[in-house]
């Protein structure tokens, strides 16, 4: 019992003289060069921190140290910078000189467990000065597990953006916010009366309001930045006193900050692309980068608030990259709108300008229109269908699918009848288990497919449950930041799978990619019979900014009466894609597979005929907008089973 109340006391004093300890006179910079050792499993270059090797990032993390004057440190950077090893390096300062509660938020609750696991453990078991102040997760009787990591005198708690619960748990001191533009809107709370989670706020604002007792307090926020205008880090940063770096021309000397538009390279060769300088024209080469970025500095280019300093900074100053590697993924990215948007979010570290509210010329559509004929064309290696639900009808769009989401708009199909009526069920069904031909001999099944469950909802549940093994989904759109397949399917209310898509995403990728006029990579191909009607239902929708309790609010929204069904159909077409892509198929690799399949010249296609039996041809017959054709009723030439899984 004595030893008991003896090694109690001496917690007791512990705590008490972490408590009152006097901060040292050392930089978070300063204490990651004297403590700081990197595992060989979290980084890229183990063994003992250098922030020399990062030489921007110096004064971002003196301006986290509690001895700097400022209340709040804005980061707006590319990917794979250092921007969350300078947070791991400030969360080893405060558990080792700087005790006391400290909150820190990632996108999700998933991303922060994973962080934490990942991240913070490493920090901790290669440290042996961290080491020897917290205790390892297994010790749960010391009051640490994966979200929570106490140390003498103080806390650190690591919440998810999502989860409201986590974000009021605790007054804290220094609040450190990673990747805030990918925080949703508001964050989830309890379930409310009427059920559903209740939503009670902006993540950022939440997790700040913990810090208002502390008149010492440290707001951290770090991001790559989004989309223009709802970007919460370029909000952030414009309050800023908005810092950059500024680098000396090896040749003459002038200070500059590094911009894309200097990469030159000679025309189709990025690989021998080289830095211009803006002042003297001089050629910078690789070699040169590291001495500019040591002899660099920051400096503002604005008043701000006082309170808050702001760092800028692109991936053009990572020291793990070149010239020719940046300007090789430019003229990847540049053939995609999204892979552009990538590019110039997580390269440039600049916000994306969204055109989604500029009109998709018809005409231009209409002029671009192509003859299919009766087999599926030959880049096409996978189909998917969507399906949208109406009071009288069901209107289905078959898509076939290729290399680099090149797509095909292969038939459109609108089946009258009553969806709460089996009849029309049937005729759906008909479609879904059809084998269509291919122009390479062969025929392929639909490898999935998606039901809107906004009207009949009972009907389509049930349609959709006894086909489940199928690939035959109930699906319901979702605006907002959401992915376009979720992880995991919801329940509808007759606890049936349902499958919650994120709209915004499909919209997206549809408006960016009608924008691309070469077939190849991204381009949607459409046949001659698609008439004007659809392409006005495909473009009705744009993208608008409004405002809602003082924030940024990014909306589709389509002109009253408007009509949008071929956009829906083509949504869940795709979100059918992404079904499929997160389980693991890949779509190059079947494209790769179909292209083996191709007949050498002189060859037959195979066993099975391109042209189109007499069941196809007198459906084709009817008069239905968009074209379509229905495959004939006979066993195919490969399977279902086989063909997804060769």
């Amino acid at each position: 019992m004595d030893s008991l109340m003896r090694s109690n006391v001496a917690e007791i004093r512990a705590v008490i003289a972490a408590a009152i300890r006097p901060e040292p006179n050392l930089t978070v910079s300063e204490w990651a060069d004297k403590y700081r050792v990197l595992g060989k499993v979290s980084a890229g270059e183990p063994g003992k921190w250098r922030t020399a090797r990062v030489p921007f990032m110096r004064d971002v993390m003196n301006s986290m140290s509690p001895s700097c004057g400022v209340e709040r440190v804005v980061l707006v950077k590319p990917a794979q910078i250092g921007g969350s090893e300078a947070l791991l390096n400030l969360i080893g300062y405060i558990i080792h000189f700087s005790p006391g509660p400290a909150l820190y938020v990632g996108s999700t609750c998933e991303l922060t467990t994973r962080f934490s696991k990942q991240r913070v453990t490493s920090l901790i078991q290669h440290t042996p000065e961290l080491k020897a102040l917290v205790s390892p997760v297994e010790e749960r009787a010391a009051g640490n597990t994966i979200t929570v990591k106490q140390f003498p005198g103080g806390c650190l708690v690591l919440a998810g953006s999502n989860s409201a619960a986590g974000l009021r748990s605790m007054p804290a001191r220094f609040i450190l916010l990673d990747e805030v533009d990918s925080y949703p809107m508001s964050a989830m709370g309890a379930a409310g009366s009427e059920g559903g989670s209740v939503a009670e706020g902006d993540p950022c604002d939440l997790a700040i309001a913990r810090s208002e007792t502390f008149a010492n307090r440290r707001i951290v926020m770090i991001s790559t930045p989004t989309v223009k205008g709802i970007s919460r880090i370029e909000q952030a940063y414009s309050e800023s006193d908005q810092r950059k770096f500024y680098v000396p021309c090896p040749h003459c000397s002038q200070l500059q900050t590094l911009k894309w538009a200097q990469v030159r390279w000679p025309e189709g060769h990025p690989s021998e692309a080289v830095y211009q300088c803006e002042i003297c024209n001089g050629r910078i080469e690789d070699r040169h980068k590291q001495q500019m970025l040591e002899r660099g500095e920051w400096r503002p280019e604005s008043q701000g608030n006082g309170q808050t300093v702001g760092f800028h900074i692109s991936g053009l100053y990572s020291p793990w990259t070149t010239w020719a590697k940046l300007a090789g993924a430019f003229v990847r990215a540049s053939k995609s709108p999204e892979r552009l948007r990538v590019f110039v979010n997580t390269v440039l570290a600049e916000s994306w300008e969204e055109k989604g509210a500029e009109k998709i010329d018809i005409e231009a559509l209409m002029v671009r229109r192509e003859p299919f004929g009766a087999a599926l064309p030959a880049g096409v290696a996978l189909l998917t269908c969507g399906v949208d639900v109406q009071a009288d009808r069901l209107e289905v769009g078959l898509f076939g699918w290729g290399r680099d989401e090149e797509c095909w708009n292969i038939a459109y199909h609108i089946l009258h009848g009553d969806p709460t009526r089996p009849e029309v069920w049937r005729q759906l069904d008909e479609i879904l288990t059809g084998e269509y031909l291919h122009v390479y001999g062969l025929k392929l099944p639909i490898a999935a497919a998606c039901v809107d469950s906004g009207y009949a909802s009972a009907s389509v549940y049930e349609f959709c449950r006894e086909r489940l093994r199928r690939r035959v989904y109930a699906v319901k759109g979702q605006a907002g930041r959401h992915p376009v397949w979720p992880r995991r399917a919801s329940r509808g209310k007759d606890r049936s799978p349902l499958f919650v898509i994120g709209v915004d995403g499909t919209k997206e990728w549809i408006a960016a990619h009608l924008k691309i006029i070469e077939p190849g990579p991204g381009y949607i191909h459409f046949p001659l019979s698609t008439d004007q009607i659809f392409f006005e239902q495909l473009t009705s929708e744009t993208v608008r900014v409004r405002y809602s309790r003082g924030f940024a609010v990014r909306e589709w929204a389509k002109p009253p009466g408007a009509r949008n069904e071929a956009l829906d159909i083509t949504s869940y077409a795709f979100a059918a894609l992404q079904s499929l892509i997160v389980g693991g198929i890949r779509l190059n690799a079947y494209a790769e597979k179909m292209d083996a399949l191709k007949p050498k010249d002189g060859e037959s296609p195979g066993a099975i005929s391109t042209a189109a039996p007499p069941q196809q041809q007198q459906q084709r017959e009817r008069p239905r907008r968009g074209g379509s054709w229905l495959p004939e009723r006979r066993e195919p030439w490969i399977s279902r089973r086989n063909w997804l899984n060769r």
